[in-house]
């Protein structure tokens, strides 16, 4: 596997599940403030994903090189839903 390929693994940009609190708010995983480097009072923009049913966090400074790699995203976004589905089949099982 190539490095590339590793950067772009779902293990490699998947960092967990967030709960929504009370008053709208949640959490951002330790693991990816340190690896993003977010600190308190950071500046994030907050979209709507593609398909309306998401929500993505970017850093102002950050959101050209996001636009620049949205198509990589779709590909491993397919991926968790498509291991999501496999997962609640063998569930039902």
């Amino acid at each position: 596997m190539t490095s590339n390929q590793a950067e772009w693994s779902l293990e490699a940009v998947f960092f967990g599940s967030v709960t929504v609190g009370e008053r709208g708010q949640v959490v951002i995983p330790a693991e990816a403030r340190k690896q993003y480097g977010i600190k308190p009072g950071d500046k994030l923009l907050a979209f709507r994903s593609p398909s309306g049913r998401g929500l993505v966090l970017v850093g102002v400074d950050d959101m050209r090189a996001m636009l620049d790699q949205m198509p990589r995203w779709e590909a491993l976004v397919r991926q968790l839903s498509q291991e999501q589905k496999s997962g609640e089949e063998s569930e039902e099982e």
